[in-house]
């Protein structure tokens, strides 16, 4: 991505700072409340998928949070001449987008649990991903490689781990 990409795609947003902002927060913060949600379900309704609706999840957002230290790739407002629509101060760690992954692989908690409500939490973590492209905290690869990391991490967690 370059500077005038970035301000071509942010753009028709700019007017709009505050609500990218907002979204942004809003669509985070719904993925991070219906997460306890479900597992507090699986609890209640003494559901043996318990364990590894935690497990799965801890251990790759673990994991993942110990490769991108180790990669420490650069944000878009560091390298490029950009205002961000979403004021970030944080230096490196972009790749890969971290909210991006979380979202994806508690989506594959969710379509493990209860399909209809991964279709939801699918939509919204492709709605997070655009978001963190131009609000200008991610470039491209970075939430696409969140992303299928999350979902990777996700289906071998909850389908091919026996």
């Amino acid at each position: 991505m370059t500077a005038s990409l970035y301000a071509r795609l942010s753009a028709p947003f700019r007017p709009y700072a505050g609500v990218v902002r907002r979204v942004n927060r809003l669509l985070t913060l719904s993925v991070y409340i219906a997460y306890p949600a479900l597992l507090l379900f699986l609890l209640l309704t003494r559901d043996h998928r318990l364990l590894r609706a935690v497990i799965a999840p801890g251990v790759s957002f673990a994991a993942l949070t110990l490769f991108r230290k180790r990669c420490n790739a650069p944000r878009p407002y560091e390298v490029l001449d950009i205002t961000p629509l979403i004021p970030k101060d944080t230096k490196g760690n972009s790749f890969p987008s971290r909210h991006v992954f979380s979202v994806f692989v508690i989506d594959m908690a969710f379509w493990w649990v209860c399909p209809p409500l991964g279709g939801v939490f699918l939509a919204v973590g492709v709605l997070i991903a655009l978001i963190r492209v131009i609000g200008g905290v991610h470039f491209p690869r970075d939430v696409l490689a969140g992303a299928i990391m999350g979902a990777a991490c996700g289906a071998v967690g909850f389908w091919l781990i026996p």
